[in-house]
């Protein structure tokens, strides 16, 4: 089975390798602008539009896996994607500080021309930060390129008192959700790949 994945996520790289997974990436090219204000609607949407440009722009075999994924995190009920700025990076941690979020992340898998959609949540608990500890994370530019403006697999960990739910949710790629869906629908990707 070949596996691709629709993201030029380092993140979703590293996770699907820690998982023995042999795959290729292939970034997709889909529109991400979405006017859908529900967290959950929103991150399916995304991953759907992400798997399904891939699936679209190529020939593919029915035994091809495509795999898309789109994360972002909430807080006040609102969706803070990647920031724009270091100073809206700044602000959204700010927010963040002190309080629980939720990261959602959508998770679209395309097989054997089916296309399986859903998303996993996730509460994450934030410390206090200073002004000068959010300055100082923000000068690192970890926070750069990340949903929320954090890497909980990074310098930010020490700000985390905690989570519920799925660690690799919020590092961007769910994977007891990515397990549940393969099973469900037959999929063979960790039998063809020595797990």
């Amino acid at each position: 089975m070949r596996v691709i994945l629709a993201s030029q996520s380092p993140r979703r790289r590293e996770i699907l390798t820690t998982l023995g997974v042999d795959f290729e990436v292939l970034v997709s090219e889909a529109d991400e602008c979405c006017t859908l204000t529900d967290p959950a609607d929103f991150v399916q949407e995304l991953s759907r539009r992400k798997a399904q440009a891939v699936a679209d722009s190529n020939d593919f075999s029915a035994d091809t896996l495509i795999i898309g994924c789109d994360t972002v995190v909430v807080s006040d009920g609102k969706i803070l994607g990647k920031p724009k700025d270091r100073e809206d990076a700044k602000a959204m941690l700010r927010n963040l500080s002190g309080k629980a979020h939720y990261v959602y992340s959508g998770l679209t898998l395309i097989y054997d021309g089916k296309v399986y959609t859903s998303f996993d949540r996730t509460a994450v608990h934030f410390s206090q930060m200073s002004d000068m500890e959010i300055e100082r994370y923000v000068a690192t530019g970890e926070p750069d390129d990340k949903a929320g403006a954090y890497a909980i697999q990074g310098k930010a960990a020490r700000f985390i008192a905690g989570i519920e739910g799925c660690y690799y949710n919020v590092v961007g790629l769910p994977v007891a959700l990515l397990s549940k869906l393969v099973h469900e629908h037959g999929i063979p990707l960790f039998e063809d790949n020595n797990g």
